[in-house]
């Protein structure tokens, strides 16, 4: 389970990401498109979200295989 956040100002790194079950994205952008539903099985490396930042693209894996048990960004 994995919960889409914004980076933290400070700059600190996600250091409590990997095991609480949160996915944070690697830097602040638009949400271009939402691949997932909550409840949605994944596998790792599955494209969950796609961010456009900087005129960049920006897919959003999923680090491992899971559920998403709840989804907080849209299109």
């Amino acid at each position: 389970d994995y919960t889409l956040t914004m980076p933290d100002k400070r700059g600190q790194r996600r250091k409590r990401a990997a095991s609480g079950g949160d996915l944070t994205a690697q830097m602040p952008g638009q949400v271009m498109d939402v691949l997932v539903a909550e409840g949605d099985a994944v596998e790792r490396g599955q494209t969950l979200l796609i961010l456009e930042a900087m005129k960049m693209e920006i897919r959003v894996n999923a680090p491992r295989d899971g559920r998403v048990k709840r989804l907080l960004a849209r299109k």
